[in-house]
């Protein structure tokens, strides 16, 4: 594969809803999408890549325009010299020519990503295949924010379990814990339950924590600070609700590492966070190797993002439902044809590469800024 050239395309998508977790509010998303074209073989083929960073470095120390600048400067220029130099480009050396840029794991991971759909474009195979899905679909979980009352969380609960849904996830932080998890099992009984925190406590609240234990709950997810396994190793042994890692499980290191110190029992894998869908395989791996479940999570990404982690979710190993939603959970319009809720699950798609794409009249509507990086 030849790279031609990179566009760099910022799109702004309103949420349906204002999504509340314990760092931020977010009501619109500013997904930076990668449109890479390559020669392939003498056919000229087009790839999309996804970078998941907020506007802020409020959930990561990435963010939006920290992410462009880093494509721009770095990243892209070293894969043009990578191919200039007589060196054969694929997905598989995107990460060896790109280690020695210091973190930037979400800039990296859609770069990865935009090239590995051309690649797959190009030969006709689909993002499905090359990860070895053994399912045409997959179970479709929520992430529910933080609600301004109890009541109103009990409505959108229930209208969420009668779109189909089947599983349930709470966003939790300190003041708004207990008391929605034990309104949510008393209202719907003995639904698929989980919370994430978000590592919004510290180890101090062990005894509030350990409340959560009455629940019956599928798992907490990041209680504690991303920076802590020790400490996530020492809740654990604490409480009886399976210790969930989502911040901390930035590389397949990161995991083993986790599982090594008993840290935890499962791990929520985010291909932007780990720095690739490569990546992500690994520590997939890495945890069936080990017993340890993993589920697919959801950075509120748009249909191509959607699209890949539905993907890599239909692997043997993602045994619990993850974040892919149907695309109206968060859009009233997404960028790509919409994705929907059959019978509680979610469909992936079967075309090459992605198998999805952006439609160009919606993608011109929706962009506020692109620039294109050439050799």
């Amino acid at each position: 594969m030849r790279i031609l050239n990179v566009e760099l395309i910022t799109v702004s998508l309103p949420l349906v809803s204002p999504f509340t977790t314990s760092f931020s509010t977010q009501t619109q998303r500013s997904p930076l999408l990668i449109k890479l074209t390559a020669d392939v073989d003498g056919d000229v083929v087009v790839g999309w890549g996804e970078c998941v960073t907020l506007q802020d470095p409020l959930y990561s120390e990435e963010y939006l325009d920290g992410a462009r600048d880093v494509l721009r400067r770095y990243l892209i220029p070293r894969l043009y010299a990578w191919q200039d130099a007589g060196n054969s480009l694929s997905a598989e050396t995107v990460g060896h020519v790109l280690r020695h840029i210091v973190g930037h794991r979400m800039a990296k991971a859609a770069l990865e990503m935009a090239v590995l759909d051309a690649q797959l474009r190009a030969s006709g195979q689909s993002f499905a295949s090359y990860f070895g899905a053994t399912v045409n679909s997959v179970p479709s979980g929520v992430s529910v924010g933080i609600e301004n009352s109890i009541e109103h969380l009990l409505e959108v609960v229930g209208d969420f379990l009668d779109q189909g849904y089947v599983r349930i996830k709470l966003k939790i932080k300190p003041g708004w814990d207990i008391a929605p998890v034990r309104a949510v099992r008393e209202k719907f009984g003995d639904i698929p339950l989980q919370v994430d925190a978000n590592a919004a406590y510290t180890l101090v609240d062990a005894p509030l924590l350990r409340q959560l234990d009455a629940f019956d709950l599928l798992l907490i997810e990041q209680p504690l600070a991303e920076d802590d396994l020790r400490q996530h190793a020492l809740l654990a042994k604490q409480m009886s609700t399976p210790m969930c890692l989502d911040e901390s499980i930035v590389s397949a290191t990161a995991a083993a590492d986790a599982i090594a110190l008993g840290a935890v029992d499962v791990i929520n894998i985010k291909p932007g966070r780990v720095g690739g869908y490569l990546e992500a395989r690994r520590i997939h791996d890495i945890a069936a190797a080990n017993g340890i479940a993993v589920w697919c999570g959801g950075m509120l990404e748009s249909g191509l993002g959607r699209a890949a982690n539905a993907a890599l979710a239909g692997m043997s190993g993602f045994t619990l439902p993850g974040d892919i939603s149907a695309s109206d959970r968060f859009y009233k319009l997404d960028i790509t044809e919409p994705f929907v809720l059959d019978g509680g699950r979610i469909a992936i798609p079967t075309g090459p590469g992605l198998g999805v794409e952006p439609l160009p009249e919606v993608l011109k509507d929706l962009t506020v800024h692109t620039e294109t990086v050439s050799n």
